[in-house]
Formats: C-alpha cells, sequence, structure tokens
C-alpha cells in the first residue's frame, strides 16, 4: 500500500521550491507514494505546483497584514473567520485523505493542516528555514512530532529534544563549469560577473542600488546579470543602457547558469537563498528585506556574516554603499577568496534526503 503524505504551505517561492523538493525525494523512494499539496486559496503556490505533477488543494487562509493601511486593517478583520473555515476545512481534508504524515514547510496555509493532523494523532513535521522561526511554525511546535530546522541559529527556539538541523532543501540543479555558463550568457571569461537576485517581483532598494552607478560598474570592467523582478522590469527597461556586460532580466529560468558564471552574488537574504549560497559556496552581499516579520531576513544574513562567508548591507544603506562594497570585493582576489573559503566551511547537508529520513523514522 503506497504511503500517503500532505505537504502544507507556501505563499513564496522560498516555501514552494523546498516543498517540491520534499515530494521529489519522497516519490524517488516510492514512485507509488501519494502526495498531496495543501495551500492557501490564491497563493502561487496553486500554478507552480501544478507543473510539477503534484495535486494540491486549498484552504481559505491568509497572513496577518503588519502595514497599517485601511485595507490592511480590513482584510485583517477577517483573519478570525479564515482561520475557523480553514480549519474546517483542513479536518475534513485530513479525514477523507487520511495520510500517514503532515509535512508544513511554512507558510499561513501550514498552520491548519498542522493543527488538523495533530488533532487526530498523525504525525507532524514542521520546516523551518530561517534563522528565527515564524509564527505558524511557533503555534505548532508542541504538536510537532520533530521540527526541521533549515539553520541551526532556530534551535534555541524549540524544543531540543524534537528539533534536528537538516539544512533547507534546494532546487535540483547541476551548475555548468564557468567557462560553459559565461558563454551560454555571451559575457567574457576573462572579466568578473556579478550576479543580482532580488527574489521573483524584485527588491526596490537593491533595484535602484544598481541604477545609478551603471556606468560606473561597466567602465570597471564588472558584468552584470540582473534579475529584477516582473514587477520593476517594463519601468527599468528603458532606463538600463542597451550594453553586452548587462544582462537585464524580469526572471531568471536557469538559474544554474546564473550561478555558474558568478563570481559574486548580491541577494536578499530568505532562508532558502541562504541555503542555496552555502549548498553551492556563493560568496555573496546579502541586503535583508525590511518588510519581513521579526527581520528574520537580518538573522539569517548574520549566521552567515559572523562567520565571515558573506557581507552585509541593510536596505537603509543599499543605494549608498552595496555596488561600493561589491567593486571592492571583485577588485580584491583576497577578498573574494576570503568569502569563498569561509563559505566553504559552512556546514553543508542533503535537506531533501534527510528531511524523508527524519519523516519514516516515525511512520
Amino acid at each position: 500500500m503506497s504511503r500517503r503524505i500532505i505537504i502544507s504551505g507556501g505563499g513564496t517561492g522560498g516555501h514552494i521550491f523546498p516543498a517540491i523538493s520534499i515530494a521529489n525525494e519522497i516519490c524517488r523512494r516510492e514512485p507509488d507514494a501519494d502526495v498531496l499539496f495543501v495551500g492557501a486559496t490564491g497563493g502561487m503556490e496553486l500554478t507552480v505546483v501544478p507543473r510539477y505533477q503534484y495535486k494540491i488543494e486549498a484552504v481559505w487562509i491568509s497572513g496577518i497584514h503588519r502595514q497599517l493601511t485601511l485595507q490592511n486593517i480590513s482584510r485583517n478583520l477577517l483573519f478570525p473567520l479564515k482561520l475557523v473555515v480553514s480549519l474546517i476545512q483542513a479536518r475534513r481534508i485530513v479525514s477523507r485523505f487520511r495520510p500517514q504524515a503532515v509535512v508544513g514547510v511554512g507558510g499561513f496555509a501550514s498552520g491548519p493542516l498542522g493543527r488538523a493532523a495533530a488533532g487526530k494523532g498523525i504525525p507532524l513535521f514542521i520546516c523551518e528555514q530561517n534563522a528565527f522561526p515564524g509564527l505558524v511554525n511557533r503555534w505548532l511546535a508542541s504538536r510537532a512530532t520533530r521540527i526541521l530546522l533549515g539553520n541551526p541559529d532556530a534551535v534555541k527556539f524549540f524544543d531540543a529534544s524534537k528539533s534536528v538541523v537538516t539544512g533547507n532543501p534546494i532546487r535540483s540543479m547541476q551548475l555548468p563549469s564557468r567557462e560553459e555558463a559565461v558563454a551560454k550568457l555571451g559575457l567574457d571569461p576573462s572579466r568578473p560577473v556579478l550576479l543580482s537576485l532580488g527574489g521573483s517581483l524584485g527588491a526596490l532598494k537593491i533595484n535602484q542600488a544598481l541604477l545609478a552607478p551603471l556606468p560606473a560598474l561597466t567602465a570597471s570592467g564588472v558584468q552584470l546579470i540582473w534579475q529584477c523582478g516582473k514587477r520593476y522590469y517594463e519601468t527599468l527597461r528603458p532606463q538600463v543602457p542597451e550594453h553586452q556586460d548587462i544582462k537585464l532580466m524580469a526572471f531568471i529560468e536557469d538559474m544554474a547558469v546564473a550561478y555558474g558564471a558568478a563570481d559574486l552574488v548580491i541577494s536578499r537574504a530568505g532562508g532558502s537563498t541562504i541555503s542555496e549560497l552555502i549548498a553551492l559556496s556563493l560568496p555573496s552581499i546579502l541586503v535583508p528585506s525590511p518588510n519581513v516579520a521579526e527581520d528574520h531576513q537580518t538573522k539569517n544574513a548574520r549566521s552567515l556574516t559572523d562567520r565571515g562567508a558573506a557581507l552585509l548591507v541593510s536596505d537603509a544603506e543599499a543605494i549608498e554603499k552595496l555596488i561600493p562594497a561589491a567593486l571592492d570585493v571583485l577588485r580584491s582576489p583576497a577578498a573574494l577568496d576570503k568569502l569563498k573559503d569561509n563559505i566553504l566551511a559552512v556546514e553543508k547537508h542533503d535537506a531533501a534526503r534527510e528531511i524523508v529520513d527524519e519523516i519514516y523514522k516515525h511512520l
């Protein structure tokens, strides 16, 4: 009889793609396993997950909006009703599907499913990606069978007897050689390549920090792969000069090529991004988003910067300091090598395998 497992959560790529990696590892071990995803009504997971041939259902839940606007206040007033409805929906899904385990990967959809599973005595596994845990995982922690941590700095927030550091699952990718990667992008292999990532939607302050000094950047011989985000691409495209050294993209489809070409990465500091940088041993300058709960991206970034494995530039100082910091590193082989050596020394995990190992121990 095939195993039945629910994976719940989503909201961002940082939750969705690790969830898919876990599902892929389950199905690699047991091709006849029955894996059901559960996301939030209107969440991006409802369109992304089916592309990977997995089933998905939705519960009516959303996060609490922290910015005080009239629209957000009205949305927050609906939260108690959404929570009650989503708990009822989650219980129905669990009763109908009869999973042997429920895995919560973060995002508000994992809350109702986790509570429904624990209420029926079904093993619950929660995956916490960040150095500072999210609200939903803190809410579920006392009911979890195992708490699977992407960042060792989060151990102090949970019951140590139930916590296991597994790392965060990352997208499966095989990096080409640097020579192959720069050739695919039409870049010069003899000159440094800076890769800037702001997430699928983009990061306003990172984009602003790159735009003004573009002439100085290209004059210095640096080549730029710039994922500006879908919401900013149409605005930026007319402002960015046509130049062979600048590859402006709304979204990078082939991250393996981009990572393979990069000498230095500029990025936000989400849990999945941190894990990719560690797994691939890529030196980076991290610009934590200020628009996240409990400033957890700064805590994520410090898990590397405290080890000398990355540099940190605050969002508020990005326009002034980001590109000068990048140029300082790229002009100094010793500085770049130090970042490479230090991130190479950070402990690495085969996270999807380790997470599924923990799940299977309790089935």
